[in-house]
Formats: structure tokens, C-alpha cells, sequence
């Protein structure tokens, strides 16, 4: 093996690529970088076969310092042990890998604050997008703070986009969670069910809100009523969904025959939680909750929900911010409604005629 093959990785250059393959520096940087210029498929082969025989590696921050934008692509989640988050994350992932860009993901609190701090973060690294997934809060101040700190983000030549409520200025994918929540409970009373119970999530979290409120207005099409004290509140977790439903049965008789837990995961907890007080679903109560997770395929009963196309909510997220059109510029954010379909399973079965 001659000298040079033998050159230690790190210590090669684009200059050494460019010699190796005979061409100029700028053609080289055309191959290496994929530029906007094509080089043809001769010169292009010589520039490939000599980054694998030198083991060239592109230095990314000195390309991002000269371009003033790198291959990042930022991503935050509330919560990424949550299926609903891993499954959107999981979409946009196989996106951005197709296009050769590296995904930088954080799991956050469920915060403005959190997420201003990333996206100052990404700002930072002059990351090329960021994609911020998860429901905004009742906070405005801390959202208004949020929306600044995008408005530098994108000023500076970034894109980013929203996957919840349509609410900082950016393109968005919009989940209907009032409307599905609303056809959802319009569908259990069709079922016989007439006392309803919700487990609402957290205070102040709008995709919560949004949901216990559509689930309330499908109701009211009925005039069948929703006590507020029959209203639990709980964190978006499984351990949420159980200790809401703990409480929800020390509340004591009547029992209501039917309880909607905003998010299935929420749901798979108050399941456990029934069958720890030995009350079976759907005899002797009725259990739907929304999303329609990957993970529900192996719960039984099967569960009833609504269903959101998860993981192509998260190429749709991945295309806008990634597309050329859109961007700084722009007259005005796109959005995209998302609509929730109801999936009626085991766990709302019908019930009996009332004598």
C-alpha cells in the first residue's frame, strides 16, 4: 500500500480528494456537498473513488460555517416513551434520512420554556429545521416567548413547523381532536351508553382541552349531560390514566357506563386499574380513548378510539419543512387539518336496551 493510502483519516482534506482525483477543488465540493451544479458521471466517479480510497470525511461544521445552515434537523417531543410522539418521530425520521440529514431529537417537558430553550439551541448549531411535536399550553407568555424565539430561528434561515394546535406562526399539522373527540361520543350514545365519565389529562394542556371539549359537544347533540365532577384530571401517561380512574371510582355509585380517556395511553392505565378493582370492560364499563397507538393491537379488550394517522403525520411534518416552497417569505403558514376517524372495538360493546 503506497504512503498516502496509508494517510490517517482525520488528516485528509478536500484539497487531497480533489488532487487524488484530478479535478479542481470546486468540482470536488460539487460531488462532495451534492451542489445545486451537477458534475458529470465521469468526474463524479473520480471524486467518489478517491473520498473512499483517502476515507475523506466532510467536515460538517466547517460547512455549516461556510453555508450557514448544516444537515441538522431538529426535533422535539414531549414525551418519546409515548407511542403517539415515537410514532410522528418515527415519520419524519425515515424522511429526513432519505434526504441524507441527521436528526437531533429531544424529549422535552410538556413546556413552552423547554422548547424555546431547544429551539435557541438549534439556532445555535444553525441547524436547518425544527419540528416541534406535541400541544401547546394556556401560558401565553411562555408561547409568545416560544414564537420569538422561532421568528429568530427562521430569520436566520431555518424552517420550522408544528405538529399540534395552529398557534406560533409556523406551518402546521393540525390534528382535529375536537372534531374526533365529538364523533366519538356521539357514537357511544348511539351504542346505548348514557352516563359518561372523562379522564381529561392535564389542566391547561390545549390538545386535553380540545378533546374533553369535543367529547362534551358530542354529547350535548344528544342532550346527555357530563357532570364536572365526572371530569378527572391526570398527567398523559399510563400512570395518569390509572390514578385518574382510581379516583374516578372513589367517587362511588352511580358508576358511569362508559369513560373516555383522552389519549390510549391514558387508557391502557385506567384498564388496569378496572381490572385490579375487578370490574370487567366492556360489562361493567365501557372504555374508549384516542390516537390509536401501535401498541394497542396486543391489549384486550381491544380497545375503541380515535384513529390519527401517526406516522404520516410525521412525513407530512418532515415534507413542509423540507419542501422549497413555504419558508421565510411566505405570505402566510400552511395548515394542514389532520382528521381523526372512530374505530369502533370491543371495549364500547353495545349496550342492552334499558327496561
Amino acid at each position: 500500500m503506497s504512503q498516502e493510502l496509508a494517510r490517517p483519516r482525520f488528516g485528509v482534506t478536500l484539497q487531497d480528494v480533489a488532487d487524488r482525483a484530478g479535478v479542481s477543488l470546486t468540482t470536488a465540493s460539487r460531488v462532495v456537498n451534492e451542489g445545486a451544479r451537477r458534475v458529470g458521471p465521469r468526474l463524479a466517479e473520480r471524486v467518489n473513488q478517491a473520498v473512499a480510497e483517502l476515507g475523506y470525511t466532510a467536515n460538517l461544521q466547517a460547512r455549516a460555517v461556510a453555508t450557514g445552515q448544516s444537515t441538522m434537523v431538529g426535533v422535539v417531543v414531549h414525551d418519546i416513551a409515548d407511542p403517539y410522539f415515537s410514532s410522528i418521530a418515527a415519520g419524519l425520521i425515515e424522511v429526513a434520512e432519505a434526504r441524507h440529514l441527521l436528526v437531533c431529537m429531544s424529549s422535552t417537558s410538556a413546556t413552552e420554556a423547554a422548547e424555546r430553550e431547544y429551539v435557541a439551541l438549534m439556532r445555535a448549531q444553525r441547524a436547518r429545521a425544527v419540528i416541534l411535536i406535541g400541544s401547546r399550553s394556556d401560558d401565553a407568555a411562555a408561547r409568545e416567548a416560544l414564537r420569538a424565539e422561532i421568528a429568530a430561528f427562521t430569520a436566520s434561515g431555518g424552517r420550522a413547523v408544528a405538529v399540534g394546535q395552529d398557534l406560533l406562526g409556523v406551518d402546521t399539522i393540525l390534528p382535529e381532536n375536537a372534531a374526533g373527540a365529538q364523533a366519538l361520543a356521539q357514537a357511544m350514545v348511539a351504542l346505548g351508553h348514557r352516563r359518561f365519565a372523562v379522564l381529561a389529562g392535564p389542566r391547561g394542556l390545549l390538545t386535553a382541552r380540545d378533546r374533553l371539549d369535543g367529547f362534551r359537544a358530542g354529547l350535548a347533540t344528544w342532550s346527555v349531560p357530563l357532570a364536572p365532577a365526572r371530569v378527572v384530571y391526570g398527567p398523559f401517561t399510563r400512570d395518569g390514566g390509572y390514578e385518574a380512574m382510581s379516583a374516578l371510582l372513589a367517587a362511588g355509585e352511580p358508576r358511569p357506563d362508559c369513560v373516555f380517556a383522552v389519549t390510549d395511553v391514558m387508557a391502557l392505565g385506567a384498564l388496569a386499574r378496572l381490572r385490579a378493582q375487578g370490574l370487567a370492560v366492556p360489562a361493567d364499563i365501557a372504555l374508549a380513548g384516542f390516537d390509536d397507538i401501535g401498541t394497542l393491537r396486543d391489549v384486550y379488550p381491544s380497545l375503541t378510539t380515535v384513529r390519527l394517522p401517526l406516522k404520516r403525520m410525521g412525513e407530512m411534518a418532515a415534507g413542509l419543512v423540507l419542501s422549497e416552497a413555504g419558508g421565510p417569505g411566505q405570505d402566510q403558514p400552511r395548515v394542514v387539518p389532520v382528521h381523526g376517524e372512530v374505530i369502533l372495538r370491543d371495549s364500547t360493546a353495545p349496550q342492552p336496551p334499558q327496561a
